[in-house]
């Protein structure tokens, strides 16, 4: 792995476990056993990795959660999709615990931000486009975009939530599971018959998902 993939990589993993904001370049640099200079080499400071960082989430993020083209089995298209909302909260959790912090010290970053949530939005309302055509949800067109705003607004502000309502809390699988399964919970009233089945099977393997991580 090339160096400035290495500093990616284990800035990442700090910033989940210890905080970006209580993360140095220097702790990096101690952590990769490198000399700040040659860590100065490839990224000027600290925000300039959190860049690097934002651009690999979304890449990922846009990735998932485009419409998936052709004809799909609607239960894993489903669990795809939850499983992606999974994926992206835990591997990048330290940007969805302190995101406002983030995005207020770095006008460039929040630009960018707000252009792919945009364009996150807009994907997101022809995949629940999709489920109606599925029969899964029974939404009026103009009603997308309000659900959309919901589970987008549930998914970046969970873990902040969680971590406000108890000074202890630690984020964990668990936490993040939690998450899903209020997502789910807000779906639920505007399922179909056949979209609650579906939807009560995924709520289940959430819930195996959780016990297995206590």
């Amino acid at each position: 792995m090339k160096t400035r993939d290495r500093i990616v990589h284990t800035a990442l993993e700090m910033f989940n476990s210890d905080g970006e904001r209580n993360v140095t370049t220097n702790h990096i640099s101690s952590q990769l056993e490198i000399s700040p200079g040659n860590l100065y080499y490839h990224f000027r400071n600290k925000q300039e990795i959190v860049r690097e960082i934002f651009s690999l989430y979304s890449k990922e993020l846009i990735e998932r959660f485009s419409p998936v083209q052709g004809q799909q089995e609607s239960l894993g298209l489903l669990k795809h999709y939850l499983d992606s909302i999974f994926t992206l909260m835990w591997k990048y959790r330290f940007f969805y615990a302190n995101l406002p912090e983030i995005l207020q010290r770095d006008p460039e970053l929040h630009t960018d931000y707000i252009n792919v949530q945009d364009r996150l939005q807009g994907n997101l309302i022809n995949i629940l486009k999709a489920f109606v055509d599925m029969n899964l949800l029974a939404l009026k067109e103009k009603e997308l975009k309000s659900l959309v705003v919901t589970l987008h607004l549930m998914a970046v502000s969970w873990l902040s939530y969680r971590s406000a309502m108890s000074p202890k809390t630690r984020i964990t699988e668990e936490v993040v599971q939690q998450g899903m399964l209020q997502m789910i919970n807000a779906v639920k009233p505007l399922a179909t018959e056949k979209g609650s089945e579906q939807l009560a099977l995924l709520e289940d393997g959430v819930k195996m998902m959780k016990s297995s991580t206590i």
